[in-house]
């Protein structure tokens, strides 16, 4: 096992620290009070409680990083320090229905040294209150499940493949795209499941539950610290023309090297 590094203990303990919260909430989830933000995405008082939780951790641990956070956005830090991207609780619809698969999904991004922006994702944590599971990288030691190495499955045929996806929904994704993807993939592999958190889906990924995972229209706090989780575990993660940048947003498809291209090229395909 990799040692885990001060960071490492840093993200997990914040993540533990909100997630016993969001499990607490979770229990009475009928009692919440909720609010819209938008189309069928929904804001809780747990979810607003769990960001102001790891920003309050984050921030005595790191003072001078700055944040990129679901809900309160982007606040900067100091020049040349690296910035925390957070999503205080991935899966709110799933949370807020009673259905115990959400994540917290901490990733520490670095800037480019020429100061013209960020680069590469360096640390990950995604952590499952329900299950506790506490899934890790850091970049060039691994993907670890707790002090268990991850690595992408090994099988590279689609027809043994169970692959993830998310289906857009009101107000968010592009339909018509992805049926076409949906068209040229779901005939060839063994099984597709849409399980509403895209962090987790792509933890599994890097653990071999799932062979793979596309998605479009998300954000930098739903893919970062899962796209260093799959690329430690030995897969790779790119977007739909097959290119590879440290967070993948509006189009993520992830799989171990021998399926992503197989993937890669039905999608192609269908997009023509």
């Amino acid at each position: 096992m990799a040692a885990i590094t001060g960071l490492i203990r840093v993200m997990e303990r914040a993540a533990r620290k909100a997630g016993g919260r969001l499990r607490r909430d979770f229990g009475e989830v009928e009692h919440l009070q909720v609010s819209r933000k938008g189309p069928a995405d929904f804001v809780s008082k747990a979810d607003m409680r769990a960001e102001r939780t790891l920003y309050d951790e984050l921030l005595a641990a790191r003072p001078g990083w700055g944040f990129l956070m679901e809900e309160a956005g982007e606040i900067e830090g100091e020049e040349g320090q690296p910035r925390w991207i957070i999503d205080p609780l991935d899966g709110t619809s799933n949370f807020l229905h009673g259905i115990p698969h959400f994540a917290i999904s901490i990733a520490v991004q670095e800037p480019k040294l020429d100061g013209s922006g960020w680069g590469d994702v360096t640390a990950a944590v995604i952590y499952q209150p329900i299950t506790d599971e506490t899934f890790w990288a850091e970049k060039s030691r691994g993907a670890w499940l707790h002090d268990g190495r991850l690595r992408v499955s090994s099988r590279s045929r689609p027809s043994d493949a169970l692959i993830a996806t998310g289906i857009p929904f009101q107000g968010a994704g592009n339909p018509a795209e992805w049926a076409k993807i949906y068209g040229a993939i779901g005939p060839e592999v063994a099984g597709i499941r849409r399980f509403g958190a895209a962090s987790l889906d792509l933890a599994w990924v890097a653990a071999g539950r799932f062979d793979g995972f596309w998605e479009s229209s998300l954000k930098p706090w739903d893919t970062a610290a899962g796209c260093l989780l799959v690329r430690e575990a030995g897969g790779f993660v790119s977007d739909y023309r097959g290119r590879s940048q440290p967070i993948h947003t509006d189009q993520v498809l992830a799989a171990n090297d021998g399926l992503h291209s197989r993937l890669h090229k039905l999608l192609a395909g269908a997009l023509k």
